[in-house]
C-alpha cells in the first residue's frame, strides 16, 4: 500500500476545503484524521474536507447513485459529519473538473442534503441548485455578550440562525458558538449568521458555522440570509410570484442568491484550486492515535 495519499486544496469566496479524492470509498477518515488535517499549524488546513466518492461506493449515497455519479461526503473542520456546504459543492465541481471526470456544463452532485445540481460556467463562476428552504415555526433568539436578537430558523439542509444586527463588530469573535434559545431549536448545534444591510437587495454578514468557528464563507449560510432577507423586505417569490435576488457579501468575496418562485434556490459565486500534493500515511495515522 502507498504510503501516501493525494489531496488537493481549494476555496469558495476563502472557504477553505481540504480535498481527498477517494473514488472508491478505500481511505479511512475517523473524526480525528479529518481535524487533523484541516489543522491550520499542524496539518494542511481548512474549514473543512471534501472527501470524493463515486455515489455507488459509499453507503450513503448509493441511493443517489443512478442521478448522481460523485458523492461529496463532507466534514466539518473538527472531524464531525455535515449535511452540506454551498461553497464546498463549487469547490467539489471544480475539482471534478480540473481531474477530467467533467466538463463545462451541467452535473449532478450526491450530498447528505440530496442531489444538488451545478452548472460549471465558462467565466469560471460555478451555480448550485440548494433546493428549497424549510422555515420552521418558533422564535429563536442568539446572544453574544449582553446583546442579543431574534432570528430567522432557516433549514437549508443544514441548520441556520439568521440574526439582523446594526453592526458586523457585535457578533463578536465567533469563536464558540453563540448561545441560541430555544435549545430545542437546534438539538445538534446551529450555523449562525449575522447580517447587516448594504443597500436594496445588498447584504453583509459575518457567520459562525457549526463545528467550524468562524468562516470567510458560507454557501448555505448566505442562502439561508437571503430567504430570511427577502420575507423581512415582503420580497417572499413564493408570494408575490416574481423570483428575488440578493448579493450577498461575505468577509472572503461575494456570493449571488436567486430565490424563484417554485421556492428553487441558486447560488451563484467562485471556486478555486489553489494547490495539489500529498499527504504522508504515517504521518496521518500517528496524528489520528495523537
Amino acid at each position: 500500500m502507498s504510503t501516501r495519499i493525494a489531496f488537493l486544496k481549494g476555496h469558495g469566496t476563502e472557504n477553505d476545503f481540504v480535498i481527498v479524492p477517494d473514488p472508491e470509498n478505500a481511505i479511512d477518515l475517523p473524526p480525528a484524521a479529518v481535524a487533523a488535517l484541516c489543522d491550520r499549524r499542524a496539518g494542511i488546513g481548512g474549514d473543512g474536507l471534501l472527501h470524493v466518492v463515486r455515489s455507488a461506493a459509499h453507503p450513503e449515497a448509493v441511493d443517489m447513485a443512478a442521478v448522481a455519479e460523485w458523492f461529496m461526503d463532507y466534514r466539518n473542520g473538527d472531524g464531525s459529519v455535515a449535511e452540506m456546504c454551498g461553497n464546498g459543492v463549487r469547490v467539489f465541481a471544480r475539482y471534478l473538473q480540473r481531474a477530467g471526470h467533467v466538463t463545462e456544463g451541467d452535473l449532478a452532485v450526491a450530498t447528505r442534503g440530496g442531489v444538488k445540481t451545478v452548472h460549471l460556467a465558462k467565466n469560471g463562476d460555478v451555480t448550485v441548485g440548494m433546493g428549497k428552504a424549510v422555515l420552521p415555526e418558533g422564535d429563536v433568539t442568539v446572544s453574544v455578550g449582553e446583546r442579543s436578537w431574534p432570528a430567522r430558523n432557516v433549514n437549508m439542509g443544514n441548520p441556520h440562525a439568521v440574526a439582523f444586527v446594526e453592526d458586523l463588530a457585535h457578533a463578536g469573535d465567533l469563536h464558540s458558538p453563540p448561545p441560541f434559545s430555544p435549545a430545542s431549536a437546534y438539538p445538534d448545534g446551529v450555523n449562525v449568521e449575522f447580517v447587516t444591510d448594504r443597500g436594496p437587495r445588498h447584504v453583509a454578514l459575518r457567520v459562525h458555522e457549526r463545528g467550524s468557528g468562524e468562516t470567510r464563507s458560507c454557501g448555505t449560510g448566505a442562502c439561508a440570509v437571503a430567504v430570511a432577507t427577502a420575507r423581512r423586505d415582503g420580497a417572499d417569490p413564493t408570494v408575490t410570484g416574481t423570483p428575488v435576488t440578493y448579493t450577498v457579501d461575505v468577509p472572503g468575496g461575494t456570493l449571488v442568491i436567486t430565490e424563484r418562485p417554485d421556492g428553487e434556490i441558486e447560488m451563484t459565486g467562485p471556486a478555486v484550486i489553489v494547490a495539489e500534493g500529498e499527504i504522508d500515511r504515517d504521518w496521518l495515522e500517528a496524528a489520528t492515535r495523537a
